[in-house]
């Protein structure tokens, strides 16, 4: 059982308001460019660049850790569902792990949770960030076992359920973040092996995608 983080696990609401603060942009704002943007199927990534032409994400991520105002979350933005679906997959012997495009630096406040899973890793670590094939290659031989018997869940089509199955996973859609309300009206939805708009709904759906075997 592998979960992307980032709208799946973790609530991003808090950095997004973080970005607006940094930009100088009021939060509404942000946040009705960013719906702009994710309801035309665009990048997250152009948001920044209406608010500021030529932002570099990754420089600016450096220029807000210097500043003290580096990327923050903690157990308030873990979605309330979060932690008892983890404890419940484990209790029934599921390798559990955690797995998205992050940082190192939101891997280790991950870690910092002390959640019931097996490993958190995230592509800074892995060197390879969805959709990339190679994302998947790591996270499967990091799991020990067949693709046909890891199931990934996570907000997202483009980078979460598409990539996950051409690369032979399971897939669970979960509907919510900001992609969550998009993407369930694509036709592309139907390839998701489960659809579900909680993680409480997620342990008694497995008899319909892996079975009941541990895996």
């Amino acid at each position: 059982m592998f979960f992307d983080v980032g709208n799946t696990l973790i609530d991003e609401s808090t950095e997004y308001g973080a970005w607006a603060d940094w930009l100088g942009v009021p939060r509404h704002t942000f946040s009705a460019a960013f719906g702009a943007v994710i309801a035309q199927g665009g990048d997250y990534r152009d948001v920044f660049q209406r608010f500021r032409p030529g932002f570099d994400l990754d420089a600016e991520r450096r220029h807000r850790l210097d500043a003290g105002l580096g990327e923050y979350f903690n157990a308030r933005d873990l979605y309330p569902d979060a932690r008892p679906c983890l404890a419940a997959l484990k209790d029934h012997g599921y390798f559990v792990g955690l797995a998205g495009n992050q940082t190192a630096r939101a891997g280790r406040l991950l870690g910092e949770l002390n959640l019931p899973v097996d490993l958190i890793a995230t592509s800074e670590d892995w060197g390879a960030a969805k959709p990339s094939p190679g994302f998947f290659e790591k996270l499967i031989s990091s799991a020990g076992r067949s693709p046909a018997r890891i199931l990934y869940v996570g907000d997202r089509l483009d980078v979460d359920v598409l990539p996950a199955h051409q690369a032979g996973l399971v897939t669970g859609l979960i509907r919510r973040g900001p992609w969550g309300y998009v993407f369930p009206r694509s036709p592309d939805s139907g390839i998701a092996d489960l659809r579900i708009n909680s993680l409480d709904e997620l342990p008694g759906s497995l008899a319909l995608s892996i079975g009941n075997q541990p895996c």
